[in-house]
Order: structure tokens, then sequence, then C-alpha cells
């Protein structure tokens, strides 16, 4: 197979990331469930027809994705081993988190793209449905102890064989969610993305010729491949070590350690988590495949240059042992592995910014305060007001973090406040920065943010969330940021907070009553006493810094 001309990669690169890309565009604009349709929780590509590593993947879509999708195509590429009967118009589904999955509401939709008969590629499709049973709306259930308190576990099903849906399995579905109708339209959505794709798809195969598409494909992988090891190589050689914590598992008041030993050997590289904590009760574990994409996340922030595909993960070998809780089988509940693997994420920063300053990342501020206010409407029908939240980013050596950012694990954005009053009986009565949040130094951390809600109709409100012991950390002589806080409004009129600091399950609101989340902002960057006064000034003229904050954090203030 002939490796095609420089022009010919450019411009294949180029039409096969627009295909990923308008698949995305595509279910954003028809989701029904705000996390799809504004937050943008979802992600297609194109994936190997033999290994189902990531040849292809869009600008848009969640960067975790893009680690996970590879897993979840092995396990439909092992069913069809084991079973047999792949044919043209199959499509699989499945949510399983232990097998190429992240948590129980990201669905995944996987098709076989056939030419002349024989097996291509896949194309898959994975979003964040609203709701998917389990003890707690939303499927965010801090107290969960297994995956059956989370949801409803579908494992690799043939959801339509040779065009023709399965309504047994849409029976099933719709039976165990609160909101089947979101969840149908969100399902709708993606196989109407997958079949953007798959006509997007002929068409250039026709056009280009399979054989070309194919060697192109290979370039991409060995492109990245050698993009990362020269990456690798400018490190120095060595072990460099790095722990962080998680604030407890929602079930018992005890830190989690997230510990890696890095080793950089040449042009390759280590990642050994084996000395992080043991699988916990709580929901904060996470599987082997969701580590491994965790990991992919944090170095394409680290090494942006590279591509996204399987290649750039070949000079890589994980150590992430079933004995912690990055590495757990089922039924460990997994339902907040959104806190951990920004963990995961975190102590990869700071142990690269040890190889390299250069690259320094100082911590994010690592939640994102999955909060669901739920509860019947006044014409009797439920709704599930879920969000996710934005806070301050590190520090680095080139400047201040960013404030009210999204976390490091994706591009999505928060869905407007507009959308949530108008989808939800809730009124957003704040939202706005928060003061004194980012933590200190020569270059400050990004600020976090202050959201406050109040209920329409009675409700009941369910917090998972983290960084309410453990601050972002620091680099450099930079301060930590503050902590995550979380409030409601007492009968009494009084405020409560959560025992656990970041988790609650259960609190009940009455009309009127208010929640509010104070976020964490990014961690400092350098010698606090280091900062330029004008930026200082600037931050207090900003309301970034109060005066009481810039004398205890930077000394005295004139």
């Amino acid at each position: 197979m002939t490796r095609p001309d420089a022009v010919t990669l450019a411009v294949l690169r180029g039409r096969l990331e627009q295909i990923a890309d308008e698949m995305d565009a595509t279910l954003y604009r028809s989701a029904f469930n705000p996390i799809i349709a504004e937050a943008r929780d979802a992600c297609h590509g194109l994936y190997h027809a033999e290994t189902g590593e990531t040849l292809v993947q869009g600008t848009r879509g969640l960067p975790i994705f893009v680690g996970a999708m590879a897993f979840a195509v092995r396990a439909v590429i092992a069913r069809v081993r084991e079973e047999g009967g792949l044919e043209p118009g199959d499509t699989f589904l499945f949510n399983d988190p232990y097998d190429g999955g992240t948590h129980l509401n990201d669905f995944r939709l996987v098709r076989p793209i056939f030419r002349q008969g024989k097996l291509f590629c896949w194309l898959a499709s994975v979003g964040h449905w609203l709701d998917i049973g389990g003890n707690v709306p939303g499927g965010f259930n801090a107290r969960a102890t297994e995956s059956h308190q989370e949801g409803v576990r579908i494992p690799p099903v043939k959801f339509i064989a040779r065009g023709v849906m399965n309504r047994d399995i849409l029976a099933i579905l719709s039976a165990n969610s609160r909101l089947p109708q979101s969840n149908f339209g969100d399902l709708n959505g993606q196989l109407n993305a997958l079949d953007l794709g798959e006509r997007r798809l002929d068409g250039l195969l026709d056009e280009a010729g399979e054989d070309t598409v194919a060697a192109a494909l290979d370039a991409f992988s060995e492109g990245a491949d050698a993009l990362m090891r020269a990456a690798i190589a400018a490190l120095p050689d060595g072990t460099y070590r790095f722990d962080d914590i998680l604030d407890n598992d929602g079930i018992t008041d005890e830190p989690l350690a997230i510990a890696l030993d890095l080793t950089v050997s040449g042009e390759t590289m280590r990642l050994d988590f084996s000395r992080s904590s043991p699988p916990c009760a709580g929901p904060l574990n996470i599987a082997y495949s969701t580590a491994v994409a965790s990991c992919y996340v944090a170095l394409k922030h680290l090494f942006p240059e590279v591509p996204s595909n399987a290649g750039c993960l070949r000079p890589i070998t994980f150590i992430i042992p079933e004995t912690t809780l990055l590495g757990v089988k089922a039924p460990k509940p997994v339902g907040g592995y959104t806190e951990t693997i920004l963990r995961v994420i975190g102590v990869i920063f700071g142990a690269i910014g040890q190889a390299d300053p250069s690259r320094a990342l100082a911590g994010p501020f690592g939640t994102i305060n999955a909060l669901s206010i739920a509860g019947k409407r006044p014409d009797g029908s439920p709704f599930v007001m879920f969000s996710f939240f934005g806070g301050g980013l590190g520090a680095s050596p080139m400047g201040d973090g960013l404030s009210h950012a999204n976390n490091p694990i994706s591009t999505a954005t928060m869905p407007p406040a507009e959308i949530l009053e108008a989808s939800n009986p809730v009124m957003v009565t704040r939202w706005a920065l928060r003061p004194d949040s980012a933590g200190a130094g020569a270059h400050r951390g990004g600020l976090g943010a202050i959201y406050e809600f109040e209920a329409l109709t009675e409700a009941d409100v369910f917090l998972l969330g983290e960084r309410g012991k453990g601050a972002p950390f620091g680099l450099q002589g930079g301060k930590p940021a503050a902590l995550n806080r979380f409030f409601w409004q007492t009968e009494d009129g009084g405020e409560a907070s959560p025992p656990l600091a970041s988790k609650v399950t259960g609190v009940k609101l009455k009309p009127g009553m208010r929640v509010r989340l104070e976020t964490p902002g990014g961690g400092g960057f350098g010698d606090p006493a280091r900062r330029d006064p004008a930026r200082l000034a600037r931050d207090l003229a900003e309301g970034y810094v109060t005066l009481e904050g810039a004398a205890r954090d930077y000394g005295k203030v004139e």
C-alpha cells in the first residue's frame, strides 16, 4: 500500500475530521437533553476494523471519550468474534462502564462500515443521557455501593440488525428511565449522526478509494506515534512522583490517594499508579479503560502538537492494577468517575512539571460538581435538572489560569442559565465569579464561581463533587486555591453544608428555598511575592481579589 503524498494526507485529514465534526454537530442540534444539546457531552469518531483503535477524532467531541471509545469498539469486536453474525446495517448499543464505557449515563452506539462486502472501519457515537434509573435522578448517586444503585447496565447488544431496530430493547431502556422521552430523543440524534457519518464516509471512499484512505489512516497513526516519541525524548530520563487526594468516597470520610510514578526512558514513558488507594466502597472508582482515557487527555494537554489518534499512546506503558480504585471490575460503583479522572489528570500535570518545568500546570479546580435538582412539576410530570459547573484552571509559567473554565477532561460548555430555567422549575439567583478563590502566585490561578438556584416547587437535591478538603495544588511556590463549598437553606432560615464536604443526597427543598455552590479556583504558580504589582492592582480593581485576600496571600497592599 503506497503512502499518499503530503498534500493528499493533509486533504484527507481535513475531510475525515470534518466527518466526525459533522456527526458531533448533528447530535448537538437534535438531542433533547441540555447536557448534549448545550453542554456538548458527546463524541464521534472512526475506529480500526480489527483492533478498534482510534483512527480519526473530531475537534469538538469530549476528549475523555476519545480515549475510552477505542475500548468500547473493542468490546463490540469481541462480541462479534464470539457470536458472529455481523452484517451491513447493524448497530450495537451499550453503556457498560467496565467494558469500554465510563459511567452508566454514557450510551455508546457502534456501527460497522462495509465496502464491497468487507469491513472497512467502525463508526461510533457516545452521548450522556439524562437519566437511566438508579436510586438518584440523574445517576450521580454519592451513596452508591454497587452499580445497581446507579442505573441500568446494558452490555453490548445488537440494537439494529440489518437496518431493523429491536423495539424490545427500546422498551427496556424506556422502562428504566424517569425521562424516557429525553433519552429517546438523544438516541435518535445519535442514530442520525451515524447515518450522516456513513453517508459522508461512503462519499469520500467513492472519491478517493479505500486503499488511499486506508494508507492515509495508517500514516496518521504513525505520525502521532513519532511525534509523541519525540516529545517524550525531549524530557530528561528519570522517575517523577506526584500524589494528590480525593476527599472521600461518599461513604467513609477518609481521603483516597491518587499516586503516580512517571518514568521517562528514552522515547518511551511508563505511568504507574500502583501506589493509589485500593477500590473504595463508594462511587469514586473507575475502570481500566477510563483510567487510560484520562491519561490520554492529560498527555494531549501537555503535548498539543500530537494528533488525536491511537498512535499517540503507543510509546506509553500503563500500570493500573485491579488492586487500586483505578482498575475496578463490576459491580463496583463508578458513577463519580469524573472526579477521579480529574485527579489522574492532575497528578500527570504535576509529574510532567517536575520533568519539564516549562510544561508545568498547577492544579485545576478538579471537580465537575454534579448537581441534580429533581422533583415534580405543577402538572405532575417529573423533572431532573442536572448540570456540571465551572471553576478556575491552574496557572503556568506562561501566565494566569483561566477563570470560570471547564475542567481539562472536556471541551464541554455549561448549559446557559436561561436553558436551565426554561427546562426546569428553578430560578437562577446568582451566577458570578468567586473572589479570593484563585491560588496566589507570581501567576495566579483562575477564579472559581458562585452559583445559586431557587426551587420553584418541592424538590430533592443531590451533589457529587470533590475538592472540599484537598485544595487544587500550586507549583513552584504558588499557593493552593480555595476549597469547594456547598450550602442549602434550612426551614429555620439558616444554612447547612454536607458532612462529607462535597457529597450529599436527598436534601429537601420547599418552594422558595435555595442552594449555593462555590467552586474552587486553580492553583497558583511561582512565589506570590513576585507577582507584578500592576497585575495585583488590576485584580483588586476587578474584584478578583479582596483587600483582605491580597494582604493574606501577597503581603502588604498599599
